[in-house]
């Protein structure tokens, strides 16, 4: 990634998280000095193992939800990238509560703690849920419908507390909306794991996949390093029209459940051609799942530069190979 920054000391909440951890990565290997913020509650200590012995990583083992956890690991940083959050919509709704606690008072602590350590930039993840029941495609950031999920709200909320922070505090704030992020380092396993390990994890081991529903539901698919590209142009971006909003994050195309399967299948069947003959299972359509996403990103290239460079297909091609080499 030909981005140039280097020599900052940046705070990544969630960083031994999917997406933290890879951030994480990035710019360890960009020479940056990296703080790690994680409760471990979803994040996962192999995610960063290799990374604790870099004189240019501090650890720290706190949660968003204590302000003095907060207030201790931003502490002369330049940047936040804050990822910690509790995601899934199924986990939202069986527990409204704890979803609350952490992406709201967790997102307000982190603010709080950065207004008042002068951090230059509030770099932050928001989410395609957002855009809740509006039926428009493609997703334009200014166009959002009504939250079908506490997660969704939970999200929302942020949004409505950074451009709060910035108007009131002059902090400077950036949220991204991420849409349906897959890659390397993605949790496989659980109640609340991603379609696509998901999947992949199955197929890998001869099962079945359940679909909810008939497979004709959508999403804009979005490989990690398109979403690594992303924060990093918005820590570096100097635009003043490109501070203190909203961007989609994705890769600005859509497929269907079916057709992801589809790719998995065949992907996976260059290391194993028996996945190819799996069949399919189809359930019922989750509570607060949205019928289609599909994201315009044209705000997020005008104003940040941002190129993604990997489609579903090319996604999952590094993606089917890193978790064949990993699972």
């Amino acid at each position: 990634m030909d981005i140039e920054l280097s020599q900052k000391k940046i705070l990544v909440t969630g960083g031994a998280g999917f997406i933290g951890s890879n951030l994480c990565e990035e710019l360890l290997n960009l020479e940056n000095e990296v703080v790690c913020l994680d409760n471990f509650s979803t994040g996962k200590r192999e995610n960063i193992a290799t990374f604790l012995n870099n004189a240019r990583f501090e650890l720290i083992e706190g949660d968003i939800r204590k302000l003095e956890d907060c207030q201790r690991a931003v502490g002369g940083c330049d940047f936040v990238l804050h990822q910690a959050a509790l995601g899934s919509v199924p986990r939202s709704i069986n527990d409204p509560i704890t979803s609350n606690e952490v992406n709201i008072s967790g997102f307000l602590n982190m603010l709080i703690a950065s207004r008042d350590a002068n951090v230059k930039r509030f770099v932050y993840a928001a989410s395609s849920s957002t855009y809740g029941d509006s039926k428009a495609l493609p997703k334009v950031e200014n166009t959002i419908g009504k939250p079908l999920s506490p997660y969704a709200i939970t999200k929302y909320v942020n949004e409505l507390y950074a451009d709060v922070f910035s108007k009131t505090y002059g902090l400077e704030t950036i949220g991204l909306r991420y849409f349906n992020v897959f890659g390397r380092k993605q949790n496989t396993n659980g109640a609340y794991a991603a379609v696509i390990p998901k999947f992949v994890s199955q197929l890998m081991k001869g099962e079945s996949p359940t679909i909810n529903g008939d497979g004709s539901y959508s999403r804009d698919f979005t490989y990690i390093d398109n979403v690594i590209q992303a924060n990093l142009l918005s820590m570096i971006s100097t635009k003043e029209e490109s501070l203190n909003t909203v961007y989609n994050v994705a890769y600005g195309d859509r497929n269907t459940l079916n057709e992801l399967i589809i790719y998995l299948k065949k992907y996976l069947s260059d290391f194993d051609k028996e996945i190819l003959d799996i069949n399919v299972n189809y359930g019922s359509v989750r509570m607060g799942d949205i019928p289609h996403s599909h994201a315009s990103i044209d705000k997020a290239k005008i104003l940040l530069g941002y190129k993604p460079k990997f489609s579903l297909q090319e996604g999952l091609k590094e993606a089917v190979e890193w978790y064949w080499e990993n699972l």
